[in-house]
């Protein structure tokens, strides 16, 4: 039996951070970095059935014609992932009366919808890129026990990042990185922050320079890197490691290589939204 401590519920039976209850969780998920882009989600959705928000965590679930989605709220990063991740599963495979595990697991389908900076000069702003694999720079999965479940960096990527990173390195799931398999893809770098994790410098001097120059050049299984954000790599690994499926999904608004951003990032996301709602839906 799981711990108050451990697990934290509220009175009337919902996970502590996203206040849902298990009954209001859909098996297919759509996950989104701005609370604000959820309703961006489902208003394209034919009925919703429940709407809950507690701090940057919105949760909607509805319907389009007879599948059940779920669209959530992470904010920004993979400290956050890990709580939505955990909780998500919690709502799937914990019963919330005994704190006791299932004896049957819940499988969950994962969606990210986000946005993203392209490190190829050949990958313009407006892009919509799928991430075929990824490469964490923030150390979540430091902290899970793999098992049986190698998410080590391969070999012939190591020595491509500065001794102070642990990388780690992890596959989307196949079948789902093959149903959207009409747009590009690549490996995703996963990094801890925005600017000098990412290769930015305002004030402060970065601790490695020519960061961006340095992954565009990696490449792996056939892919390069194509492009560097804040969550997916901790949404591979804690879904590997909880038996889930993900794919991350992401609309191109900056061009790293060549210094642009999107004139109309509105307008991107609206179309990764719509051209990919029909694909999950048939999932």
């Amino acid at each position: 039996m799981l711990e108050a401590s451990e697990l934290i519920t509220t009175a009337d039976g919902r996970i502590y951070h996203m206040q849902l209850a298990p009954e209001q969780l859909a098996d297919t998920i759509i996950t989104v970095g701005d609370p604000n882009r959820v309703a961006e989600v489902t208003r394209h959705f034919d009925s919703i059935q429940h709407q809950e928000a507690h701090r940057e965590f919105i949760t909607h679930t509805g319907y389009i014609g007879r599948k059940r989605i779920s669209v959530v709220s992470t904010g920004i990063g993979t400290d956050n992932i890990d709580i939505v991740f955990n909780e998500l599963d919690a709502l799937a495979n914990i019963d919330f009366k005994t704190k006791r595990l299932h004896a049957q697991q819940r499988q969950l389908t994962l969606v990210r919808l986000g946005t993203s900076g392209a490190v190829q000069p050949n990958i313009p702003v407006d892009t919509i890129l799928v991430s075929a694999a990824a490469i964490g720079l923030d150390g979540l999965l430091n902290y899970y026990a793999h098992g049986e479940r190698n998410l080590r960096l391969p070999d012939d990527l190591k020595g491509a990042f500065p001794e102070f990173i642990t990388p780690y390195y992890v596959d989307a799931d196949p079948e789902l990185l093959s149903h959207f398999g009409q747009y590009k893809s690549g490996i995703t770098i996963t990094a801890s922050g925005f600017y000098a994790p990412q290769g930015r410098q305002l004030r402060i001097k970065n601790a490695s320079q020519g960061f961006i120059e340095t992954i565009a050049a990696i490449q792996h299984n056939g892919l390069q890197v194509t492009n560097l954000e804040m969550e997916t790599a901790g949404i591979y690994g804690l879904g590997l490691l909880m038996g889930h499926r993900c794919l991350s999904i992401n609309a191109i608004l900056a061009n790293r290589a060549v210094k642009e951003f999107s004139k109309d990032p509105g307008a991107i996301v609206e179309k990764m939204i719509t051209e990919t709602l029909g694909l999950i839906s048939e999932l």
